[in-house]
């Protein structure tokens, strides 16, 4: 072999089911090339342009694994995910050229997407033309985004990047600084969601007139689940170690969900009391199906 080559083998057809029951595998994805570093870079351009629509999958953090330095370097144990990972996987960190390229690619979506609104029949009075400029929310930073026939512009600064969208595409290849990305992307109410290099980001994308007055807007608070034990993964329930009314401490075993041919331990992450059971030892329960509930 000479040529670096990508190969996805499969086992999952249109109407088959991934059963909880049995390793839960819809792919395998191979590349080669001369070097290791290469090979591993083209796992990462090789993720980013998988489409799973429906069951949770792990593309995301297999793609967060090939990025991790350590992972690079090849110095890893059978303890790497534990050590590097204790608190679970939340998405691989983007970098900030990353994070502009996708505030760029959303305002330029979002351009897109008002141009197409305007050619709607019927409206009153003359067409209006798209907003030029943007205001583009990720992580919780604000970025002004200018798009003109010169180019974009992302916080008064170029960026070299080449792409296209249409509305209703659900992937974007893009070029950023001459080096391919791929980024998934699907509408939210306020902007867009895009999915790359390991990790979704949210963006809030407003005409950069408008987005002023979003700090007025009154925002929605999630529910909390703290006193809920959920199950973590689509599993069977083995055993459940408490019942309504017992005490419980932190760290203390409440039940075994079986999945993937193996137990996993569900443990209370406080003290408290057990206000009622959900679930009985056998049920198939799904991802986040209540178990339990604490007072």
């Amino acid at each position: 072999l000479k040529e670096p080559y990508t190969r996805v083998d499969d086992g999952v057809r249109e109407g088959g089911e991934v059963s909880m029951f049995y390793d839960p595998m819809i792919a395998k994805l191979i590349t080669w090339a001369p070097t290791r570093i290469e090979a591993i870079d083209a796992q990462i351009d090789a993720l980013d342009r998988f489409e799973i629509v429906g069951p949770g999958n792990n593309v995301d953090f297999l793609s967060a694994l090939m990025q991790h330095p350590r992972f690079r370097s090849g110095n890893i144990t059978t303890g790497f995910i534990a050590e590097e990972y204790p608190d679970g996987f939340h998405g691989a960190p983007p970098s900030s050229e990353l994070v502009e390229a996708l505030a760029a690619i959303a305002a330029f979506a979002a351009t897109a997407e008002a141009d197409r609104a305007r050619r709607t029949d019927g409206q009153l009075g003359k067409r209006l033309r798209p907003p030029s400029e943007w205001s583009v929310k990720i992580g919780g930073a604000e970025h002004l985004v200018a798009i003109s026939t010169r180019g974009i512009t992302v916080d008064d600064a170029d960026i070299d990047i080449a792409l296209e969208y249409t509305p209703g595409d659900r992937v974007v290849e893009a070029e950023l600084d001459e080096a391919p990305l791929t980024v998934r992307i699907a509408r939210t109410r306020t902007g867009f969601k895009l999915t790359t290099r390991g990790a979704t980001h949210v963006a809030r994308v407003l005409p950069a007139h408008v987005a002023p007055y979003a700090q007025h807007l009154i925002e929605k608070i999630p529910p909390d689940l703290s006193r809920f034990l959920l199950c973590p993964m689509p599993g069977l329930l083995m055993r459940l170690d408490v019942g309504a009314g017992d005490k419980v401490e932190a760290g203390q075993p409440l039940a075994v969900v079986e999945a993937m041919k193996m137990e996993n331990i569900l443990r209370a992450e406080k003290a408290g009391v057990v206000k009622s059971v959900n679930a009985a030892p056998g049920d198939s329960l799904a991802v986040d199906a209540v178990i339990l509930e604490m007072e």
